[in-house]
């Protein structure tokens, strides 16, 4: 697959990341070199190869699901730096007034 400056000024588009002129060529070199190398992978003959689900020899472990008992929630609170009525309070980050 040929990969052009015009793909990769387009996928930067799409990823929203910025990649100034004197960069482009480097970087179409460097993506067309991971896209061979990829392609390189269709050419590997996998007729003879079992599919596999997990690289080891495994067997999952599953458990049942039931509730244990755990701490008390005014020991757990101990340890929070800054409550109010039994909730964690956190620092705003998204203030509603600001434009987008």
């Amino acid at each position: 697959m040929k990969i052009t400056e015009e793909t990769i000024k387009h996928v930067a588009v799409l990823s929203r990341l910025e990649i100034n002129e004197k960069d482009l060529g480097q970087v179409t070199e460097q993506m067309s070199s991971i896209i061979n190398m990829a392609d390189q992978l269709s050419e590997v003959d996998t007729a003879v190869v079992e599919e596999t689900v997990q690289v080891v020899d495994r067997d999952t472990v599953f458990r049942a699901d039931q509730p244990e008992h755990w701490q008390d929630r005014t020991e757990l609170m101990k340890n929070v730096p800054d409550q109010a009525n039994g909730f964690i309070k956190v620092p705003v980050i998204i203030n509603k007034d600001e434009d987008e």
